[in-house]
């Protein structure tokens, strides 16, 4: 490690250079020998991305691996704009989706800590149009048949997915058709804000009982509005108070704001790195009317590697005990332990659908998934490595035994076409030596 180096998220001490261009930048000052990694093991990672890109299967990628809040490796490769020869860089600006439920869930969990709501609380005392959304039980989309809630939808049935609401673009259930036919499939109708979202998919039905099963949906988006009707502001505001000014996270954003580069935004591709239509690729390119928080945020890596180490150091914004905290140390020990009724994994609780992690050996807590059998995972892990990812083959995991944060970015529709968070793991924990 160069001397003085700082760990993620420290001020800089010898170089005069600040934490903000040291994270800008990337910039790994830490052999990784020094804190148990191979260095020429860890460059495997970077082949097996790299045969992607030759491949033609991956536009382009930047993944980092941090130990013991040090940053030891940061492999780019390809293009962010495969079309004009635009190479990945640090500064590059991600897609990162479903990433932002975590920032999501942080926010919300902040505001528990001051006492603003119970976990248990139904959501309707605070979102009135959710006291009587009625629940699917027959029928078509055209025609469905419904039965009363018997089980008001909680704070944390939105934080866990067991809510019974549902993604368009699922494509398994009558209801999902439903979002479909009123625009939400890959997006929300146009000019609706969060409000307005919350109101519409409230008059539509759930796919079952609040806290019965487990399925991947909008309740993240859902929580999002919550958050702002109990802050009293909108969940920008509320992103920028409470998790992006703390934590120095100047290029994570609701699309990308007045002044920023939008060539700096990777390109989004799909099979094949064929381009996505142009509603996919410029709906990014500014703020939209809906702060979706289950999928809106743009964010370059340096800035998302502040909130991942965050979560390593279980909630301080940096390891000085006096520089103030985002989260309790315990509030972020309740939120990744699997809340599944039974302890049971989501293959057992959940629907068979695809969602942004393996079902097998995997439970779901408040806003993250975990590990609970790595060896029914399928994958070299550790018992309760916890993560999430984003549509575009975006990625981060913690384990916190090793503690290590891996980070990961493309822009690749849907992240089912690769095997990509399998691989970082694979590749991640044979170099640890």
């Amino acid at each position: 490690m160069r001397a003085g180096a700082p760990l993620i998220g420290e001020p800089a001490t010898d170089s005069g250079v600040s934490v903000t261009d040291v994270l800008t930048d990337l910039s790994v000052t830490t052999d990784p020998a020094e804190v148990g990694f191979d260095a020429d093991r860890l460059k495997r990672l970077d082949r097996r991305l790299a045969r992607w890109v030759d491949e033609g299967q991956l536009p382009g990628f930047l993944v980092t691996v941090a130990r013991h809040g040090q940053l030891v490796h940061v492999g780019r490769g390809g293009h962010r704009d495969v079309g004009a020869g635009r190479p990945v860089t640090d500064d590059t600006r991600w897609r990162i989706y479903s990433m932002t439920k975590a920032v999501t869930s942080v926010a919300a969990m902040s505001l528990y800590e001051e006492g603003a709501f119970e976990l248990g609380d139904p959501i309707s005392r605070w979102l009135p149009e959710w006291a009587d959304t009625p629940v699917y039980v027959a029928g078509s989309e055209l025609k469905p048949v419904t039965v009363p809630q018997v089980e008001p939808i909680r704070v944390w049935h939105l934080l866990t997915h067991t809510a019974g609401i549902t993604y368009g673009f699922h494509h398994a259930h009558p209801v999902d058709t439903l979002y479909r036919l009123r625009g939400y499939e890959w997006g929300t109708p146009p000019g609706a804000d969060n409000a307005e979202v919350s109101r519409q998919l409230a008059a539509m039905p759930l796919l079952f009982q609040p806290g019965s099963e487990w399925n991947y949906g909008m309740s993240t988006d859902v929580l999002g509005r919550l958050v702002e009707v109990i802050a009293g502001k909108p969940l920008d505001e509320v992103f920028a108070e409470r998790v992006f000014a703390p934590l120095g996270m100047t290029e994570t954003s609701f699309g990308l704001r007045p002044g920023d580069d939008v060539d700096s935004l990777a390109r989004l591709y799909g099979p094949g790195v064929v381009p996505m239509p142009a509603p996919f690729e410029e709906a990014a390119h500014s703020t939209p009317a809906f702060l979706s928080g289950g999928g809106g945020l743009v964010s370059t890596a340096g800035s998302y590697l502040r909130f991942v180490e965050m979560l390593r150091r279980g909630g301080s914004v940096r390891n000085d005990p006096d520089a103030g905290r985002v989260l309790g140390s315990r509030t972020v020990a309740h939120m990744v332990r699997n809340h599944l009724p039974g302890g049971v994994d989501l293959e057992t609780y959940g629907r068979p659908l695809y969602a942004e992690s393996p079902l097998r050996g995997v439970g779901f807590g408040l806003g993250f998934s975990m590990v609970l059998d790595p060896a029914r995972y399928g994958t070299v892990a550790s018992v309760g490595d916890y993560s999430w990812g984003g549509a575009a083959s975006t990625a981060f995991y913690v384990d916190p035994v090793e503690d290590l944060t891996v980070t990961f970015y493309t822009q690749l529709l849907p992240s089912s076409t690769l095997p990509i968070r399998s691989y970082l793991r694979q590749l991640v924990n044979q170099a640890l030596v």
